[in-house]
């Protein structure tokens, strides 16, 4: 639910600034930021597309320091699903295999 959310608010973001009357100076961010998303929302590239959105969006958030917090939040959205990585039903586990992590004895 999480990867759905973050993408679903990645596209939202990226379509608002790109349908502003005036240039949204942060378009480039939002639009990196949105291929990001949509890569999580598939499931693709997990890790790689978390650290990507997490990137953008700290640079989105420190380039509006007036109103960055819902930048710096989905950031930490994004870096935490990187961290996570790919879920069950992804292309990922697809494609590479679920890869379970099982404690050892010591």
């Amino acid at each position: 639910m999480q990867r759905l959310a973050l993408g679903v608010v990645q596209l939202h973001c990226c379509f608002a600034c790109l349908n502003e009357t005036r240039l949204c100076h942060t378009v480039v961010p939002q639009s990196f930021a949105a291929l990001g998303g949509v890569l999580i929302m598939v499931g693709l590239w997990t890790p790689i597309a978390g650290v990507l959105v997490a990137i953008m969006e700290a640079w989105i958030a420190l380039s509006l320091p007036s109103n960055g917090a819902p930048a710096a939040v989905l950031a930490v959205l994004g870096a935490s699903l990187a961290l996570i990585g790919p879920g069950a039903w992804s292309l990922d586990a697809w494609l590479f295999g679920r890869k379970p992590i099982e404690p050892t004895d010591l």
